[in-house]
């Protein structure tokens, strides 16, 4: 009986719970999900139209291919913001801050690229003055045209990139390209040169974090033979070491000593 009068109970419930589901639908489309006609029919809707027909002279054929190297500019935009720029040794080190100090996801990635990002446009902001001053501005105003705009806009990113790239890895890619010596900068291809210049920064990125990790395994170190001499065996050497390392990189102001030296580390 007691059963019986539960089950009624809940069905009950379940009914009124439905009733209310519908009541507060109803409100919704009434207030809503019903349109205004008046209002609607004042405001105003865009359209956009793509039509595709043939060439009548060979300028609009030159304006279509320059539309369509815009788009492709464009889609590899991340890639030369990334591989082109200081961006990738400083988000390399700022990962590698991260392993060291053991907090895990924290900072959370979105702030490592920001940072990195606004870095490197601080970084970077000689070679896009440089780049506005010797292409853009030209090119807006008519006295070069795009061959010539290109090549001003890449000599200063070249010449950012011979100062951060070894000999060694500029002479390896070489060889394998088999480009016979050179006797000046100049002569070097950007196929070449950018792949020296990527591998170049990645080493330069992973010396920078084995020294990042040195103090603070040292710690972890200090930290793992107290507990062991101490006979807490059982607890984790990390979760004590965490808050000292905190401890630490607050006491050295360690977010003032990497970015200054990440900075420094271009010039």
């Amino acid at each position: 009986m007691i059963r019986s009068t539960g089950i009624h109970h809940k069905n009950r419930s379940r009914r009124v719970s439905l009733h209310c589901v519908m009541i507060l639908l109803m409100v919704f489309v009434t207030v809503i999900g019903v349109p205004d006609h008046s209002e609607a029919a004042t405001l105003p809707f865009p359209s956009l139209e793509i039509n595709f027909s043939e060439a009548e002279n060979p300028e609009e054929v030159a304006s279509s291919l320059q539309i369509l190297l815009l788009l492709t500019v464009l889609s590899l935009a991340p890639a030369i913001l990334i591989m082109l720029t200081s961006f990738t040794r400083i988000v390399i080190v700022l990962g590698f801050l991260r392993r060291a100090i053991a907090t895990q996801t924290t900072p959370p990635n979105q702030i490592i690229i920001g940072l990195a990002l606004f870095l490197t446009l601080f970084t970077m902001r000689t070679v896009l003055t440089d780049i506005n001053d010797q292409a853009l501005q030209p090119y807006l105003n008519q006295e070069i045209n795009q061959v010539e705009a290109f090549t001003n806009a890449m000599d200063p990113i070249r010449e950012f990139m011979f100062r951060q790239t070894r000999e060694k890895d500029l002479a390896m890619f070489m060889e394998i390209a088999d480009e016979g010596p050179v006797t000046s900068l100049e002569e070097v291809s950007n196929t070449v040169l950018i792949p020296a210049f990527i591998i170049s920064e990645m080493k330069t990125a992973f010396q920078i974090g084995f020294v990042l990790f040195i103090p603070f395994i040292v710690l972890d170190m200090v930290i793992a033979s107290t507990l062991l001499s101490m006979g807490m065996m059982m607890l984790p050497p990390a979760m004590i070491s965490l808050p000292f390392k905190l401890l630490l990189f607050i006491m050295v102001d360690g977010w003032n000593l990497i970015i200054r030296s990440l900075i420094t580390s271009f010039r």
